[in-house]
C-alpha cells in the first residue's frame, strides 16, 4: 500500500487545513494535502489527494475516514491510483477524416 490517498466528496468549503487536523487526530503524521482547482473557475473540484507519513498511518486514516462526515459530506477515502499514461489520440498532421484531396 502506498501513503498517497485520495479523498473524494468533499464539501467545495473544506480546506487544507481541515484535512490535515482531521488526518492527523490520534497522531498520525501527514506530509502534505493538495485540493485541485478548476482551471477556469478556480473553485475546488471536489476531491483532495492526502499524503501520509507511513503505509501504517495510510491505512489507519482510511479505516478512520472512510464514510466519515466532514462539513457536512460523508467523505470516501482510499489509496490513490496512479494516473493511467495517456495514449495515442489526435497526433497533428493533415488529418480531415479521410476527406483529403490531393
Amino acid at each position: 500500500m502506498g501513503t498517497k490517498l485520495f479523498v473524494g466528496n468533499l464539501n467545495f468549503t473544506t480546506t487544507e487545513d481541515d484535512l490535515r487536523a482531521a488526518f492527523s487526530e490520534g497522531g498520525r503524521t501527514v506530509k502534505e494535502v493538495a485540493i485541485p482547482s478548476d482551471r477556469e473557475t478556480g473553485r475546488p473540484r471536489g476531491f483532495a489527494f492526502v499524503t501520509m507519513g507511513s503505509d501504517g498511518d495510510a491505512k489507519a486514516v482510511i479505516a478512520a475516514l472512510d464514510g466519515k462526515d466532514l462539513d457536512g459530506r460523508a467523505l470516501r477515502v482510499n489509496e490513490a491510483q496512479d494516473k493511467p499514461p495517456r495514449t495515442g489520440g489526435g497526433g497533428g498532421g493533415r488529418g480531415g477524416g479521410g476527406r483529403e484531396r490531393w
